[in-house]
């Protein structure tokens, strides 16, 4: 028998001083997506050049694409910016100005490397 929909839609909270099995509404964007991480903690700015954002395990929450440049760029799960290939490469970041939403756990640290011309931004947690 088929069954209306959830009047809230509701998920388990993490251990933070209430109790295992308590009932809490998720959080979701703008757009209706379940927001995973909430958004990054820490911010990266004006970056031009290969850069490592964070050297241990993290989240990579958003690239914002500044200035476009003439070619693309990528996302990398390394800590240091001399292995950063396209066999740890998370994303491509295009040559185009925009916000791009990854929300995506890198294991090993967050390196950025901008295509040519190319000036970005980061949210990382």
């Amino acid at each position: 028998m088929p069954q209306g929909p959830l009047s809230a839609a509701v998920a388990k909270t993490p251990a933070n001083g209430s109790p295992a099995n308590a009932m809490a509404p998720m959080n979701l964007d703008l757009q209706g997506a379940l927001r995973v991480s909430g958004g990054g903690v820490s911010n990266s700015y004006n970056i031009t050049a290969a850069a490592v954002v964070k050297a241990t395990p993290g989240r990579l929450v958003k690239v914002s694409v500044v200035v476009a440049g003439s070619a693309a760029g990528t996302a990398n799960d390394c800590a240091t910016t001399g292995v950063a290939a396209a066999a740890n490469e998370i994303a491509a970041i295009p040559n185009a100005v925009g916000v791009i939403t990854l929300d995506w756990p890198c294991g090993t640290g967050i390196v950025v490397v901008p295509g040519t011309g190319q000036t970005l931004a980061v949210s990382y947690a």
